[in-house]
């Protein structure tokens, strides 16, 4: 019964306020809108914006046809510039923390689907101070397969140069564009409403739209929470570090196995036919086997030697396009 009263009671001011603070408003800041046609002449509708300034919350209902309620954080509750404007305008104030009040507060928003009004909720939850388009929360899609209502994705362009999240007072004479996008419909997902993929699912799809009408950069975190700790990063310039097996290697030079022992000298230019320089034996000139092993078995020893995720983090396979 709280829940109906409170519903009824926000926004009951809203066709006054609207009245009063569209000329002023127009006034100030260039607003022009695309997609009016794709909000639901009649029937409930969630209307889902993003969120970069605290003036959202009035030039989205200023350039409606219809009567909108939406949810504010409890927070303005507190403050008396906001206290009997923001209600006034429609807003029905939601503890952020949860608990019985959250759950009051959607039950409102049920309702005023229910009753065939518009609704306006903020899928990020708060502003986002970083200009950034933030994961969406999942109560919009569980408010939308409750009430069976479509949702309309909205990107707002401009009103974070009107009024910055630390700004005190709003900057006059700039624009303000608002697009709403075709709605989206939740009714093949009826059967699956419980489902935490298909909540996700919708809330994703709704993301993406907004991304594309606001033109944001989006980042799949929800907005407010603490980013963690940069992690260590490796400097993928470093040199792997020889082993000392490697060292010593290096350091004790090959004998050279005599000119007719094992399997016989290497020959360059072929098979001693006298082209190239000239040998001790008349044939081309020799190299030891010996020495010519050694450095190929070396070589080969340290391509081929195991290597830690951690080594090829240090030093990746050198590729053509990048010694260039």
């Amino acid at each position: 019964m709280a829940a109906e009263n409170r519903k009824r009671d926000a926004g009951q001011m809203q066709s006054v306020f609207r009245a009063v603070l569209t000329p002023p408003f127009r006034f100030l800041w260039s607003v022009t809108t695309e997609g009016m046609d794709n909000i639901p002449a009649t029937g409930g509708a969630i209307v889902a914006p993003n969120h970069i300034s605290v003036l959202d919350s009035f030039f989205v209902p200023l350039v409606l046809p219809r009567r909108i309620t939406y949810v504010g954080k409890a927070e303005y509750m507190d403050d008396w510039k906001t206290r009997f404007l923001f209600p006034a305008m429609g807003m029905i104030p939601i503890d952020r923390s949860g608990g019985d009040s959250a759950t009051a507060a959607l039950d409102a928003a049920a309702g005023c689907l229910e009753a065939g009004e518009l609704f306006g909720i903020y899928p990020e939850g708060t502003r986002a101070r970083d200009g950034l388009l933030h994961k969406g929360h999942t109560g919009v899609a569980r408010l939308a397969l409750r009430t069976g209502s479509p949702i309309v994705p909205v990107g707002i362009i401009g009103s974070d140069q009107v009024q910055p999240p630390d700004a005190k007072f709003p900057a006059p004479f700039r624009r303000v564009h608002i697009r709403f996008g075709r709605p989206i419909s939740v009714e093949r997902y009826q059967d699956r409403a419980n489902d935490r993929m298909v909540l996700r699912q919708i809330m994703d799809e709704v993301m993406y739209e907004i991304r594309e009408l606001s033109g944001q950069e989006y980042v799949n975190e929800y907005a407010g929470s603490k980013k963690p700790a940069a992690a260590a990063t490796i400097d993928l310039r470093t040199p792997v570090k020889p082993t000392e097996a490697e060292v010593e290697a290096q350091a004790v030079p090959t004998e050279p196995t005599p000119v007719g022992a094992g399997s016989g000298p290497t020959v360059r230019n072929g098979n001693g036919n006298g082209n190239g320089t000239k040998g001790p034996n008349g044939h081309g000139a020799t190299e030891t086997g010996g020495e010519a092993a050694g450095a190929g078995d070396h070589e080969f020893a340290r391509a081929t030697r195991p290597r830690s995720s951690a080594d090829v983090l240090r030093n990746p396979p050198r590729r053509a396009h990048l010694t260039r």
